[in-house]
């Protein structure tokens, strides 16, 4: 597209955007998902800014108890960086006023789109009021229901002193509010739903809030409209308010981010909105930031033993860090499986350890010796997930060939991706909508391991670029799935992964740069920000 097909003035509005390590206000895939969308509407001088809010304490930062366990920790962020608007305005939270603050990232300072980040830890509101912008994800219901009316309302009166927009996107339901907020200024449903789209990044019913209709009215969440008005331009009714199908009504268009997400999204919410409502625009992300810039050179100039050498030092920068976290020296020359994404049960961490006999059998093999690396922060209040992590450590602690890694944020997710041979990818088929760290990772010669869900059923050619574990929907449990994906893997890994690896690395040369050149031009966030604009913004 020419710079004339992006002057439609959009707006992006994301909880979380991960831009840099020095900015704590992202969680995971959300955020890095964001962060590649904002560099490669830069890149395009694409016509976008955007908005999300900046978080005093971060997500959390993930430290180690004394038994070795994970443990959250919550310290003040401060950004220098960051620019006064001089741009304050006045929300209503309950029967309060509570003033918010925009702050400006200029886009020379990590090449993005500009990007307002919004903070209430102001001294002018009171405590309960500041506290709003302390932690991306509160716990508390009701912070969290007032985090999006500042994300949703207060991001679009910052924009009003900003300059006019022509499409508000929504990045997940979380803004929600954003839409209230635009019709009480109007009062025209077709007006609305003109101005504004809508991704939706997930089946998991976390990922779907609904919240009680009474609090959110005690809330103003709505902007002061009438419950009638509410009902009327949401659809929604009863005591309860979904707000992806709130957010799929009171938007022209929607997406999925891939397009087996696309037949999964559509089918969930087909009483919602007619099919064609939901389109498919796959996920991808910025190669200028997440490529190792050597690799890309040694693939581009064919030069295999410049790659390779590249790719075994990278290896060794990684086991720095293992060897710094876990007293463990890893060896370059040992195939390195890395799963490292957010700790939740439908993504299964743990799945390989399923058979304890069997997953020590893999790690005392003196043939195929493996090395194990785990990371990933859950959230803090899913005890099951942090439990499941502090499980994988107890697990492994006496295996000097296994290491559960702590941190796992932008600079640890680049140097895991640079190091690993193997990209581990276990959901349970269908609940991964895209799953785009298995991207960056084969951008810096990580094979893909994988169930074939979200984004790999685009991409996949099984034994060429990646290795595929077969998978099914049919299974009567969870129990039953796991077990048969479970003994998938391990044969997929007996018979093929660990022999090309060592028996064949001629072969295993082939898939990985198979693996790395595949996801060109596709699977990079320029066509994605592309994308957006020809089939969302100016449709």
């Amino acid at each position: 597209m020419s710079a004339n097909d992006y002057q439609t003035k959009v707006a992006y509005f994301s909880m979380e955007i991960a831009i840099d390590q020095t900015m704590k206000t992202y969680s995971g895939g959300l955020g890095f998902l964001a962060g590649s969308h904002m560099r490669s509407a830069y890149e395009l001088n694409q016509n976008l800014v955007g908005v999300t809010m900046l978080w005093k304490f971060g997500y959390y930062d993930q430290v180690r108890a004394e038994n070795s366990h994970m443990e959250a920790k919550y310290i003040p962020k401060y950004y220098s960086f960051l620019e006064d608007t001089g741009i304050t305005v006045d929300i209503k939270v309950h029967d309060g006023s509570v003033k918010v603050k925009a702050l400006l990232l200029r886009p020379e300072v990590f090449g993005t789109a500009p990007i307002y980040f919004l903070t209430t830890d102001l001294p002018e509101n009171d405590y309960v009021s500041q506290t709003i912008s302390h932690h991306l994800y509160d716990s508390n219901l009701s912070t969290r229901i007032a985090q999006e009316i500042v994300l949703g309302a207060g991001g679009a009166k910052v924009l009003e002193q900003v300059g006019d927009i022509d499409i508000y996107h929504m990045n997940e339901a979380h803004p929600l509010p954003l839409t209230f907020y635009l019709y009480s200024q109007h009062k025209d449903l077709e007006r609305l739903k003109s101005q504004v789209v809508f991704t939706t990044h997930t089946p998991e019913k976390a990922g779907n809030s609904e919240y009680d209709f009474d609090l959110l009215y005690k809330m103003n969440y709505f902007s002061g409209l009438y419950p009638k008005e509410v009902e009327e331009i949401s659809g929604e009714s009863g005591q309860k308010m979904g707000c992806t199908p709130a957010g799929l009504r009171m938007s022209k268009k929607a997406n999925a981010v891939s397009q087996l997400h696309k037949e999964v999204a559509r089918d969930m919410w087909k009483d919602v909105v007619e099919p064609d409502h939901i389109i498919g625009i796959t996920n991808s992300q910025n190669a200028k930031y997440w490529q190792d810039y050597k690799l890309a050179r040694y693939i581009d100039s064919g030069d295999d033993d410049a790659l390779l050498a590249r790719k075994k030092e990278l290896k060794k920068r990684l086991f720095h860090e293992v060897a710094l976290q876990e007293g463990d020296i890893f060896d370059e020359n040992v195939l390195t499986i890395v799963w490292a994404r957010r700790f939740a049960a439908y993504k299964r961490p743990e799945l390989i350890t399923r058979d304890l006999y069997l997953f020590l059998e893999l790690l005392k093999d003196t043939e195929f010796p493996i090395q194990i690396i785990w990371a990933g922060k859950p959230y803090p209040k899913d005890h099951g997930a942090v439990n499941l992590f502090n499980h994988l450590v107890d697990l492994t602690r006496s295996h000097k060939n296994c290491a559960v890694m702590l941190g796992y944020e932008l600079d640890l997710s680049a140097k895991i991706k640079k190091g690993a041979d193997i990209w581990l990818n276990t959901p349970r088929i269908t609940r991964e909508a895209s799953g785009t760290s298995g991207m960056t990772a084969s951008m810096n010669g990580a094979i893909n391991l994988s169930i074939d869900d979200g984004w790999i059923p685009e991409y996949a050619k099984d034994g060429e670029n990646c290795f595929i574990i077969p998978s099914r929907t049919d299974f009567s449990s969870t129990e039953e799935q796991d077990q048969a994906d479970f003994e998938a893997l391990i044969k997929v890994l007996k018979e093929q992964v660990l022999p090309i690896y060592y028996k064949h690395p001629e072969k295993w040369l082939q898939i990985m740069k198979a693996s790395m050149k595949d996801i060109f031009p596709f699977f990079e966030s320029g066509r994605m920000a592309d994308q957006y604009y020809k089939e969302l913004y100016n449709s």
